[in-house]
């Protein structure tokens, strides 16, 4: 099943994310096939990253969460909130 986290960053934060961001990316890539899609949250001017979206495959929520709670930006305490989904991938699924 797929689970997407929607994480916001904590306001004035932006440099923890760059400091981060090295690690965090290395962390997406070593997810392999569980990773279905990643990448940031603009702010409205679309100028500067504000918060994350990734999708994951998982077993249920529980292992999502586990699985999410290892990202590096989450172990860095940059996310102000985080939310994990389960989601159905409908239309533009190459898989489908």
């Amino acid at each position: 099943m797929l689970f997407l986290a929607i994480c916001r960053d904590k306001p004035g934060h932006l440099q923890l994310r760059l400091d981060t961001r090295d690690t965090h990316v290395a962390w997406l890539k070593g997810l392999g096939a569980t990773l279905k899609l990643a990448g940031p949250f603009l702010d409205d001017a679309a100028e500067t990253m504000s918060g994350s979206l990734v999708v994951v495959e998982a077993a249920d929520l529980g292992a999502a969460k586990a699985l999410f709670a290892e990202d590096p930006y989450a172990k860095a305490g940059l996310f102000e909130s985080v939310e994990v989904k389960p989601w159905r991938w409908t239309f533009g699924n190459p898989a489908a």
